[in-house]
């Protein structure tokens, strides 16, 4: 399992940023009293280590960090990010380890214990005194940099974590935001412990805290081949679609070959989507099936409980796991919970009469290592090799290099299964033909290789739109190495790059905003054929007439001046939220389901609906979306709040769920009339592979979470607009736009 796969900084109820001094202020020199909470072996190894790193803020605040080691490159770019956001770096690792409660109370308890179902540290101590000397050596240096940063930095209090331990590394070891550990059900987790245990009785619990989202979680990944472009160099499109500020933009350069640059999650050494000199990598959720559910058959014998397997009956393993919480009074309370495993993992609810068990991916240093390997790989074979380490759990990847090769993984880590069973749901756990029969190797996986149409995408769907006609065959696979189906998006990104020639940096941007909103291509017809099939007696003709007609004549097309967009939406946002049940009970993605389950009534309500809503929240069903969809960053907390009487910036692309491929969601409960997105593009990055790297970004908002900052919200605007700035990849390009050069400590 990838324990890092949640979405650390979206939590409900997670604390407020700690204020960070301005990028521009050196750190204040720390008290006697401070610096008495390091040994004086250990400052002179951190300071000397730092007096070898330099930290170069270009004009947007970007770290730029150089060193002559590896491990000094890792010292110096989590300094850079503890400057940037200390708070979000914490919280990370606060709930990586399964130690939310402790900051915010007993209502985390079960959030932590999921956590704690994995990650103990005995166990990741013990995991990282395994480890490989190389590995080690960044971790150390990666503790260091944190804690000098502490050290350095009196004035920032932690919620929890006053040191940081190499170990600590193991329990976050890749980027993603969601996935693994989430499918297990918190709600579920506390019915099935939070009361005393029978064993054939615990039910199955309704939740739909995993269902399908509302706002999509994903990412869009391009390559180009250089056939395709007007530079005849290959190109590639970076655009993870996540919670804004889920990760910077940074870049590390070491003696040792490293070169890396790109979006960093919080508190991580390593580049998770990015590009170094000769390649670039773009991983996208949503690969094959990873994890898989057993219903265990159990029987209690004088207070121990056994399940059955097989032939015969094996004990279940129970582990006591402690639990602190932090107490109204702010004293620490504790909970202990015994916790049942059976071979197959940790049993986390029931159904049904069984217990279930659940068995995913437990590699934090192999997948430490491949976060590591695949940042310093200049060409595909050292890529690949990286990626036979099969760690890489759940996510896509879309690579291209200076050689000219695009390259397509569909997942990475792909357990062998028996074909018979149907994996989506819970297996039977006391059959032994249900085990994993070890994993696949990437050659029976779905990949693709300088593909004759000449390019790639993923748009978290199904693989087989990748490549045009040259896309992946359906039925050469088990239906268990795809998850998601194909989506709007996807139809989206192959009619945009089929018949794409000579792309630049800059048509590859417009490509990547195209303004088509694919979801509604079927649904205004649907509507139009409606409103016309309507008596002319009906009051509903009369009612809906402008707004048909507006939506009959729409490009679709979004456009912040567009009045069809903002009609659309709210349209499609009406008959999403009424049916969204209905579509998770027939597990079809819900703007799917609007679009073949609806009947006329229920589209022509919805219509009027959300053309009332408009009216009293913006006076006119015909207001601009523009001056709807915007994009505000006033404060540096984790929990964004909006506000319609602040300042904010008009954005004209839109959720992700119609089809849009630059994203922009909201996922917070909305208490404005405005939409504020939360969600979507994020950091967006353009590469061309030559005799030297080109590149252009873009982050939401800015590189600081310190509203002081001038880099709190500096790119604010040209991300509004979808306009992109220049990477500075080379250190001469660096000096000539530098902010700021110093060491860490400085």
């Amino acid at each position: 399992m990838i324990l890092s796969r949640f979405a650390a900084l979206t939590l409900a109820g997670t604390l407020a940023a700690t204020a960070m001094p301005t990028l521009a202020e050196p750190a204040a020199k720390a008290p006697a009293k401070a610096r008495s909470a390091a040994n004086a072996a250990e400052l002179a190894r951190w300071q000397k280590t730092a007096n070898g790193i330099t930290i170069m803020r270009d004009k947007w605040g970007i770290p730029h960090v150089f060193g002559k080691t590896d491990a000094d490159a890792v010292f110096g770019m989590i300094y850079a990010q503890a400057e940037d956001d200390f708070n979000r770096v914490e919280l990370n690792y606060i709930n990586a380890m399964g130690r939310l409660a402790e900051v915010e109370g007993d209502k985390e308890i079960w959030r932590d214990l999921r956590m704690k179902l994995y990650i103990q540290p005995a166990d990741m101590q013990a995991k990282y005194a395994a480890s490989p000397a190389w590995l080690k050596e960044l971790m150390k240096a990666w503790a260091d940099g944190l804690n000098f940063y502490l050290y350095t930095h009196p004035d920032v209090k932690p919620k929890l974590l006053t040191r940081f331990e190499p170990w600590m590394a193991l329990s976050f070891s890749e980027g993603s935001i969601g996935g693994d550990i989430e499918e297990i059900s918190l709600k579920e987790l506390e019915a099935f412990y939070g009361k005393p245990l029978q064993p054939t009785v615990q039910p199955a619990l309704a939740d739909n805290s995993n269902a399908l989202d509302a706002e999509p979680r994903g990412s869009n990944g391009f390559a180009i081949a250089p056939k395709l472009s007007a530079s005849g160099h290959p190109l590639l499109l970076i655009n993870p679609h996540t919670s804004f500020y889920f990760r910077p933009e940074i870049h590390m350069v070491s003696e040792q070959g490293l070169n890396a640059y790109g979006a960093v999650t919080w508190g991580q050494f390593f580049i998770y989507q990015g590009f170094n000199d000769r390649a670039g990598w773009m991983h996208t959720s949503g690969g094959g099936d990873v994890i898989d559910e057993y219903l265990e058959t159990v029987v209690e014998r004088q207070g121990k409980f056994f399940y059955k397997y097989g032939g015969e009956e094996r004990a279940l393993r129970a582990v006591p796991i402690t639990l602190p919480f932090k107490q109204p009074d702010g004293k620490t309370g504790s909970r202990t919970i015994t916790v049942y495993f059976s071979h197959h993992g940790p049993i986390v609810r029931g159904q049904d009469g069984k217990w279930v068990a659940v068995k995913m991916m437990d590699e934090p240093m192999k997948a430490l290592t491949q976060s590591w390997s695949r940042t310093k790989a200049k060409n595909y074979q050292a890529f690949y090799k990286a990626m036979e380490l099969r760690t890489n759990s759940s996510n896509n990847t879309v690579y291209a290099d200076a050689d000219g090769n695009i390259a397509y993984f569909h997942g990475n880590f792909i357990p062998k299964r028996d074909p018979r069973f149907d994996w989506t749901k819970p297996v039977d756990g006391s059959n032994p033909a249900t085990e994993w029969q070890g994993l696949h190797a990437i050659p029976e996986t779905i990949t693709l290789f300088n593909p004759a149409s000449g390019y790639i995408s993923n748009t978290n769907n199904w693989p087989f739109s990748s490549s045009g006609a040259n896309s992946p065959k359906r039925e050469a696979y088990p239906a268990y190495m795809w998850a998601l189906p194909e989506n709007a998006r996807g139809r989206h990104a192959e009619r945009v790059l089929k018949d794409a020639k000579a792309l630049t940096l800059d048509s590859l941007i417009a490509t990547a905003y195209d303004s088509y909103l694919t979801a509604f291509e079927p649904l205004v017809p649907q509507l139009t054929k409606d409103f016309d099939a309507l008596p002319s007696s009906d009051a509903r003709r009369t009612a809906l007439a402008e707004q048909v007609a507006s939506l009959r004549a729409w490009d679709l097309r979004f456009a912040a001046d567009s009045v069809p967009t903002s009609l659309a939406v709210y349209w499609g946002q009406e008959m999403v939220a009424a049916n969204s049940a209905r579509a998770r009970a027939a597990g079809v993605p819900t703007v799917d389901f609007i679009t073949s389950s609806l009947n006329a009534d229920e589209r022509l309500a919805a219509l009027a609906s959300a053309s009332a809503k408009l009216t009293r929240d913006f006076g006119s069903w015909k207001t601009p979306w523009g001056e709807i969809n915007r994009f505000q960053r006033i404060s540096g907390d984790i929990n964004q709040e909006y506000d319609d009487g602040k300042p904010s910036w008009p954005v004209a692309f839109t959720s992700a769920n119609w089809g849009s491929l630059a994203s922009f969601g909201m996922v917070a409960k909305q208490k404005t009339k405005r939409i504020y997105g939360d969600r979507g593009n994020s950091f967006v990055a353009v590469v061309e592979f030559g005799p030297k790297v080109k590149a252009k970004s873009i982050l939401a908002g800015g590189q600081s979470s310190n509203p002081a900052s001038k880099h709190f919200a500096d790119q604010a605007e040209m991300y509004s607009r979808g306009e992109f700035k220049d990477v500075l990849f080379y250190k001469q390009d660096i000096e000539k736009q530098l902010e700021r050069k110093y060491h860490p400590g400085q």
